[in-house]
């Protein structure tokens, strides 16, 4: 038997640089098929560098040129996911940094990330393998009398032009009442859009000192859903200007895909080189 070669992946380029700068340094105009990443939501998170409460009119000026610099990276047909959080005593945080790229970006699509959801058994139907009440995933514990427990964040996919093709069944899941499949002239196989929910949890943690040594991570699924949702075959170039500890980096390395990303904190960054090295994937 013949045995195929492995495909190397590609080395991804991480840099200790702020993105603004390194993205115009660096970087060509439209260059960059897809961007994922999740910027500082000035929400008092505790990074090792930088603050993370500023005036908001300086914040949401800030991520709009964070923006701009994205958009000139941007292919004309690229797709740029922004992954923003709130809080319940905050909660319009999200929504005024999609409103602040409203004039630079077509907002294509809007998702949102289930990290954690409750299902009783008696809305569900007759579905033979759950037999009780389901609740999975971690969720953020709220102390308080007036505010729910917070179990969501948003996607936001931004466009230049909000016309872009998109894979949708890269990411799908199978038909649940197979008769589907015979009824709609759609259906051509066991197979159907996600929709724009995306229940993605967290993996359970020891110690987040050690296994997630980062105060905002996402995980590496959400990135991996995003790239492959804009399709594979379009993808030359994947760009994260807040790595972080690179979870967007091992997507990109598990896919396959050239990578490039940046991050102002050097301990940051150490800790995203050390899990592409323990992975095995650089």
């Amino acid at each position: 038997m013949k045995t195929v070669p492995k495909i190397k992946s590609p080395s991804p380029e991480l840099y200790q640089e702020d993105c603004v700068k390194g993205m115009r340094r660096r970087l060509k105009p439209g260059e960059v098929d897809v961007v994922v990443t999740s910027p500082p939501y000035n929400l008092g998170i505790r990074y090792t560098r930088y603050q993370d409460r500023r005036d908001q009119d300086e914040y949401l000026g800030w991520i709009e040129q964070v923006g701009c610099a994205v958009k000139r990276v941007l292919s004309p047909n690229g797709s740029f996911f922004l992954n923003v959080g709130s809080t319940p005593q905050n909660p319009w945080v999200a929504y005024d940094v999609a409103n602040r790229l409203r004039s630079h970006f077509t907002l294509q699509n809007q998702i949102v990330w289930v990290k954690s959801i409750a299902i009783p058994k008696y809305s569900i139907g007759r579905y033979p393998h759950i037999l009780e009440d389901v609740a999975v995933g971690h969720y953020k514990p709220v102390n308080s009398e007036r505010f729910l427990h917070h179990c969501y964040e948003f996607i936001f996919h931004f466009t230049k032009t909000g016309h872009v093709p998109l894979d949708r069944l890269a990411i799908g899941v199978p038909y649940q009442d197979k008769s589907n499949i015979r009824r709609w002239k759609s259906a051509s196989s066991d197979l159907r859009c996600r929709g724009n929910t995306w229940f993605i949890p967290y993996k359970t943690i020891q110690s987040r000192d050690t296994e997630r040594p980062h105060p905002a991570t996402f995980p590496v699924e959400l990135a991996s859903m995003c790239i492959r949702l804009h399709g594979l075959d379009k993808v030359r170039k994947v760009l994260d200007p807040f790595l972080g500890i690179g979870s967007a980096a091992r997507a990109c390395q598990q896919l396959r895909v050239p990578f490039v990303g940046f991050e102002i904190d050097p301990a940051y960054l150490r800790e995203a080189k050390r899990a592409l090295q323990k992975t095995g994937l650089s």
